[in-house]
């Protein structure tokens, strides 16, 4: 997935509001619109490095997007909006070599009345979940409870009975990282349906992306640690 235009460096100075971030942009201070919904655990360190897309748009209240943020020597993916845009190009470039003989890409498949998924692929079902979180040089998932996550895992389990292949895709937005966890100790029943679900037969796969300022592409499968 190609950035439309040249991101934009400047300094992270804080995050408010969830979805509004103040940024030092050469000697100006200007603010961006965050679209991540998650706690974004570890990023928000002031003085970070971040690179932001511009949108000219004049129905758009913030002009600025905040695309990556720069900890330490890791760029970091945190726009959760492009996770999916990410997955599908990787689909589609026969990048995910679970999917490689996929021939039907249906995104936000509608499961039930009251679940969607990220994509059905033939028979597979494919849910997507953006990691940023890092410790102890492991991505890790999720960085805060997740209720609607645990949801999707009990459906995915459930699926198996109606002949759908499930699988739960963790799309690692980190340069650098090569292994990948469940962060148990920030949502224990995160973790038990996962080693409910893994037990049942949905499959759990984690790719790591190549990030930078002109675009993030899944680059390759990384190492699952159960514990």
């Amino acid at each position: 997935m190609k950035f439309t235009n040249t991101l934009i460096k400047g300094k992270l100075i804080k995050r408010y509001k969830r979805f509004f971030t103040d940024i030092k942009v050469n000697n100006s201070i200007v603010t961006a619109h965050c679209p991540n919904t998650g706690s974004m655990k570890g990023l928000l360190d002031k003085d970070n490095t971040v690179f932001l897309s511009t949108n000219n748009d004049p129905k758009r209240k913030l002009k600025y997007t905040l695309e990556i943020i720069k900890v330490r020597k890791n760029m970091i993916g945190v726009n959760t909006l492009r996770a999916n845009k990410i997955v599908n190009h990787g689909l589609e470039n026969k990048l995910i070599k679970e999917f490689i003989s996929c021939r039907n890409i249906k995104p936000e498949y509608k499961y039930s009345n009251d679940t969607r998924f990220d994509f059905l692929c033939d028979n597979k079902l494919l849910e997507v979940k953006n990691v940023t979180f890092i410790r102890n040089n492991i991505a890790q998932f999720p960085d805060a409870r997740t209720e609607r996550g645990t949801k999707h895992l009990i459906k995915l389990k459930e699926s198996i009975g109606k002949k759908f292949k499930p699988f739960v895709l963790f799309l690692t937005q980190i340069e650098d990282i090569n292994k990948f966890s469940i962060a148990k100790d920030i949502d224990e029943n995160y973790f038990k349906n996962y080693l409910i679900a893994k037990k049942a037969g949905v499959k759990f796969l984690a790719y790591k992306c190549d990030v930078n300022s002109r675009e993030i592409k899944i680059k390759e499968k990384i190492e699952i640690l159960d514990e």
